[in-house]
């Protein structure tokens, strides 16, 4: 469930308290734990009825290519820090 801060961040972003957030998407988990999926897998239906909040967007929220895409600091796998590491090492390698 590597995506799960990412589905709370979708929550926070839509006026959802963290904590609140926090307590839903543990329940969303709870629920793909059970029925042996991931939170992908979940119908929208699912989404919505732990929250009214969620939106056809929440796949796009939680995507694999969104989640690393949103990790850009220094050591972490998004595309434009690893080009700036790519970038550091190149220059050293001169």
């Amino acid at each position: 469930f590597t995506n799960a801060t990412d589905a709370a961040d979708y929550l926070v972003n839509h006026g959802v308290p963290f904590r609140d957030a926090h307590g839903i998407v543990g329940q969303l988990v709870l629920i793909c734990i059970n029925k042996g999926i991931s939170l992908d897998d979940l119908t929208l239906e699912e989404y919505k009825d732990i929250s009214s909040v969620f939106e056809a967007d929440i796949y796009d929220a939680i995507s694999l290519e969104t989640c690393v895409g949103k990790r850009n600091t220094i050591g972490a796998p998004g595309k434009a820090a690893m080009e700036q590491v790519i970038a550091l090492n190149e220059e050293y390698l001169k």
